[in-house]
């Protein structure tokens, strides 16, 4: 068992991996993670499978027999992905089971659908149907159209992880569309104790948009802001999330069985070599939370990362100086919000794109085969 991860499970941070592989699950590398690095999560994406996809002999034989019933690109990748996912789930059931809200394993709509909000209900429906274990998490983004989405899924008992987070003010109203969803759902008398959420919060790319900023700016003063605007920024969000699960309206949900939907802090990997590999972790250390690893921060961490007490609560006035002196010099955060939601949901809709074109390339071969 790593002490270091162990340290931060301790204080309360949910560690959970953002990769997932057939090769993981079939090797017994995920129930390994879970056993020696305390992860008790996993979160996915359409890059993650084509990577694993391209990389893996181990899908040979599905995409075989798929192409052999004549289905379509499509149905190959939902095929795939969500039998990946359900293993995932079953290999992480016993963290669940001893869990009240961890044992999780997140998979994405189609990323095509995140300004489609009916589009949207109906993939989130599709994957939690096919998935089929009550610990599935189905990602859906927070874009405008995402939002009602988030709603309508959690008022039919579906469990959701919100990504794509920048902005406080959308953070907002992810919540509230959480807690509408809840009250939905209690209000039709479903069980509140069976519906899951976490809230995507991305961290570093704040940081890089507004770094590329400040380098532009020039000054000292500008320069001396780099690489503390994404940390702030969840900060601010862990400020609003405490303001939340404090309402009234919270405490009548939670009376009912609701659970938390717990910040999540995404995009934890560290984009620039001027800061520390753990900076995303070490920095964002709160009870309540999640943070969502790729291996590479996990094991910087296990190596060298330092757990010293909650480094969140109570930051929200530092948080909010930063981003004072951040508009004093000239940064335009809204701005920043808007440039990083469309490169999210273009990002996201590109991912998908490599995926399609991997599991394009994998059915070729397989059909040569088999001519």
């Amino acid at each position: 068992m790593s002490d270091r991860l162990k340290a931060l499970a301790d204080a309360g941070v949910s560690i959970w991996l953002d990769d997932l592989s057939r090769e993981r699950i079939e090797s017994g590398n995920l129930a390994e993670l879970v056993e020696t690095k305390s992860v008790v999560g996993v979160t996915t994406n359409p890059t993650i499978f084509a990577g694993a996809i391209a990389d893996g002999e181990r899908y040979d034989e599905q995409v075989r027999k798929l192409v052999a019933q004549g289905e379509r690109v499509d149905r190959v990748i939902f095929e795939l992905t969500t039998e990946d996912v359900r293993n995932a789930c079953d290999i992480l059931r016993p963290v669940a089971d001893g869990s009240s809200s961890d044992g999780r394993v997140s998979i994405e709509v189609e990323p095509d659908l995140a300004n489609d909000t009916e589009g949207t209900i109906a993939s989130a429906r599709a994957l939690w149907s096919a998935v089929d274990r009550s610990n599935v998490l189905i990602k859906i983004p927070a874009t405008e159209e995402g939002l009602p989405a988030i709603t309508a899924a959690i008022a039919e008992g579906i469990s959701v992880n919100v990504t794509l987070i920048f902005g406080i003010d959308r953070y907002r109203a992810v919540m509230d569309a959480y807690l509408s969803g809840l009250e939905a759902a209690r209000d039709a008398g479903l069980d509140l104790s069976r519906i899951q959420s976490v809230a995507s919060f991305f961290v570093s790319r704040v940081d890089s948009e507004i770094d590329k900023r400040l380098d532009a700016i020039g000054t000292d003063e500008a320069t001396a802001l780099k690489g503390k605007a994404a940390v702030a920024n969840a900060w601010l969000a862990y400020a609003a999330f405490e303001e939340v699960v404090a309402s009234d309206r919270w405490k009548q949900l939670a009376d009912a069985g609701a659970h938390r939907q717990r910040p999540l802090w995404a995009s934890t990997g560290v984009k620039s070599d001027a800061y520390p590999d753990t900076l995303y972790v070490s920095e964002l250390v709160v009870a309540d939370t999640v943070n969502t690893m790729p291996e590479k921060t996990m094991d910087a961490f296990a190596d060298h990362g330092e757990v010293t007490g909650d480094t969140v609560t109570g930051k929200g006035a530092e948080a909010q100086a930063i981003f004072d002196r951040l508009s004093a010099v000239g940064i335009d955060f809204d701005d920043v919000l808007v440039v990083l939601e469309d490169e999210g949901v273009d990002k996201f809709k590109k991912s998908w794109q490599e995926l399609v074109e991997t599991v394009r390339g994998q059915m070729e071969k397989a059909g040569q085969a088999q001519a």
